[in-house]
């Protein structure tokens, strides 16, 4: 794919402008004199935007160097390149330099001089031959090449596809799950990868083994497929924030440490009178500090007690004593005269 740089500085537009192909960047002056000076639209390659500058002199002096902006102060490149100057037209002889490797900030850190009657119309090329870049958190640099984000998504995006085209269309499945009132079915391999408590149940001489089927009659079938769904990377956002307790009770169960996390947060987001003493309570069940704490704040230092009144007296009947006593030492700290 091609790209190129728009606007102009003097002259057409097209003279101003920078074409770029993968790593190779080339700037087409139509009509150059002596003693003149021109630079380029500003072109993208890598993270950087580019530009090239020319001036005529004796010499003819070309400059490569980064925009000026916060990337390039706080993360300049170090480029490794190479530039070509040659006549337009057929039968042209570049002039080559040689590989150059500096750490550009400005247009002052990079200037070339070249020895040769470049005017009218001539083209020059510059090859990236590497890009590397300081890590805001120091450390060595890291080249940007290959992009291993892009590639790394695209990998984590093709996986979850296959995964759930495995749930959805029941690719090869080899396990049956028995809910509150219905059947699922998954794959003994990606329940295992998932959960070591799924992974004992296949490995050892447990009746899940044997008859290839596991219980879980404490979830509805909606509330299971959001589980399978997070398990399979295909769970959305709205099926999440529906079962979240449920899903919360299944994480703590089954030891899938990063689902808990995340329903822990997600309890967090929206608490108020209506769920507050229940989330405190499944904070205790579950033992998420977090959510505890936050629940108890919500209460006792944004004085939301007074609005659960009524509701407080059924949780102090059938709560555990050490969650009662937790509450009640939140109330000491909070009115303790300063």
């Amino acid at each position: 794919m091609m790209a190129s740089s728009g606007g102009s500085n003097g002259g057409c537009a097209s003279d101003s402008k920078v074409e770029t192909i993968a790593r190779l960047a080339q700037w087409r002056i139509e009509n150059f004199g002596p003693f003149s000076t021109r630079r380029s639209d500003p072109f993208k390659l890598g993270i950087w935007n580019w530009y090239l500058s020319v001036e005529k002199n004796r010499y003819l002096y070309i400059r490569l160097y980064p925009e000026p902006s916060r990337i390039t102060k706080e993360q300049p490149p170090l480029v490794k390149f190479v530039l070509r100057v040659s006549n337009s037209g057929p039968g042209r002889r570049p002039y080559v330099s040689p590989v150059h490797e500096k750490l550009l900030r400005t247009s002052e850190d990079f200037v070339w001089p070249v020895d040769g009657t470049f005017h009218g119309r001539f083209i020059i090329d510059v090859e990236f031959l590497e890009l590397k870049i300081s890590p805001l958190s120091g450390g060595e640099l890291c080249s940007i090449w290959p992009n291993k984000e892009m590639m790394q998504n695209a990998a984590n995006k093709g996986g979850l596809h296959c995964l759930s085209r495995m749930l959805e269309e029941d690719i090869h499945s080899d396990v049956t799950i028995n809910t509150a009132d219905g059947v699922l079915k998954a794959h003994k391999a990606v329940l295992s990868a998932c959960s070591p408590v799924f992974e004992s149940m296949f490995l050892l001489d447990l009746k899940e083994k044997e008859s290839s089927s596991i219980n879980i009659e404490d979830m509805s079938p909606e509330s299971c497929s959001a589980l399978l769904g997070y398990i399979y990377g295909s769970i959305n956002q709205e099926d999440f924030w529906k079962h979240r307790l449920s899903l919360l009770g299944a994480a703590n169960k089954y030891d899938i440490a990063a689902l808990k996390d995340c329903c822990e947060e997600s309890l967090l987001e929206d608490l108020n009178a209506s769920n507050v003493l229940e989330r405190l309570q499944a904070a205790w069940l579950y033992q998420l500090n977090k959510l505890k704490k936050g629940c108890l704040m919500y209460l006792f230092d944004f004085g939301k007690i007074y609005d659960v009144r009524d509701e407080i007296n059924g949780l102090f009947r059938h709560a555990d004593r050490d969650l009662i006593l937790d509450m009640f030492q939140e109330m000491i700290t909070l009115w303790r005269p300063a």
